[in-house]
């Protein structure tokens, strides 16, 4: 095999394999959840009771904005 034709096959090769990977790579949105569409997600059931209002643990929030920055690329 000549080797223009192998530098040809591989390339083709390598371009197939990068399309493929670029097609079923899924990268989450970034999303507000709001009440208006409320179907989208499951409900706390009527008979549970909450002694007080649900807060969002503000620690947690901020770990999962860390962890978010770092995952950028550093440009």
């Amino acid at each position: 095999m000549k080797l223009e034709i192998a530098r040809g096959l591989f390339l083709v090769g390598a371009l197939a394999v990068a399309s493929l990977a670029v097609a079923a790579w899924e990268q989450p949105r970034t999303e507000v959840l709001s009440t208006a569409h409320g179907d989208a997600h499951c409900p706390l059931p009527r008979v549970v009771k909450t002694p007080q209002a649900a807060q969002p643990d503000h620690d947690l929030l901020l770990f999962m904005f860390g962890l978010t920055q770092g995952m950028r690329p550093q440009s």
